[in-house]
């Protein structure tokens, strides 16, 4: 099984890489109606399979699961709205901070020891950040500053939902894991959906609705059942070649660049990252 949960997180990894097309060529729906779109759809679907095994997902330690549910709505908007206001390069290697930031969690709330590589790997990290935007202007009105900085606050945010879900993967079905995922950005967003979605905007919702079902079917279906199988530090070393596909997507299919600076800096910020995953795995 764990070999198959392998390949499962490898075509996870390579699928995910297309969120940033798909979000890109969405032009008339604001974040939060792409947001409801993402977290309906799936939940919708996950919805009739439920009823259909007569299955009733809220069990066990279900407060838990709706506050990583609560939690991804937030990461999630704020995801969509790194992808919208700076470029693919630029969200995903700022997203895939978020084992720093998990390490960091772990430190200060469930009191793990850190280890002087780990330390090393954090400043690391960090310096790779300075180089990679050290020539880009910041401003507060600017649209690659309100990205990045979207970004970031949504790898924290993943940080703490990986940790969650995967303290109660023994307990539910992957599909349950998944209608939680999805459940609390259907409540959420709603009224967004409800009161700024252009209903003629049949090209957009075409998009939203494939980004629906691409992302949140077929790549979190592919992660829960890897993660069941793996452990979380594992799962997320082979999800970063996410960051990779996603890149060349973003290079093939919309003429995206990198400079010098982000192409050091982001090798930097990725592999001290990847290695932070790593030592957590062997420890």
């Amino acid at each position: 099984m764990k070999q198959k949960a392998f390949y499962a997180l490898i075509l996870a990894a390579c699928i995910a890489g297309s969120s940033g097309l798909f979000i890109k060529e969405i032009e008339s729906l604001s974040p939060g109606s792409i947001a409801w779109l993402r977290a309906a759809f799936p939940a919708f679907l996950l919805i009739i399979w439920l009823l259909y095994n007569r299955l009733n997902c809220f069990h066990g330690n279900y407060p838990k699961m709706l506050l990583s549910s609560f939690i991804n709505a937030g990461r999630m908007y704020l995801y969509l709205i790194a992808f919208i206001y700076t470029s693919i390069g630029n969200a995903v290697i700022l997203f895939y901070t978020w084992p720093i930031f998990a390490t960091i969690l772990g430190i200060f709330f469930l009191k793990e020891r850190v280890s002087k590589k780990q330390i090393a790997l954090m400043l690391l990290a960090f310096i790779g950040l300075a180089i990679a935007y050290s020539n880009k202007s910041f401003s507060f009105e600017d649209r690659d500053f309100i990205g990045m900085v979207s970004a970031v606050i949504a790898s924290f945010g993943y940080a703490i939902t990986v940790v969650l879900f995967k303290s109660e993967a023994d307990n539910y079905h992957r599909n349950e894991m998944l209608f939680y995922q999805n459940f609390a950005g259907v409540l959420v967003f709603l009224p967004i959906f409800w009161t700024n979605a252009p209903l003629g905007a049949l090209k957009d919702f075409g998009f939203a609705l494939g980004y629906a079902f691409v992302i949140g079917i077929v790549v979190f279906s592919l992660f829960f059942y890897g993660l069941k199988y793996l452990k979380a530090s594992t799962a997320s070393s082979i999800m970063y070649l996410e960051v990779v596909s996603a890149i060349a997507f973003g290079y093939l299919l919309l003429g995206e660049m990198l400079d010098l600076n982000m192409i050091i800096g982001g090798l930097i910020i990725i592999l001290s990252s990847y290695f932070i995953t790593r030592l957590k795995t062997v420890s």
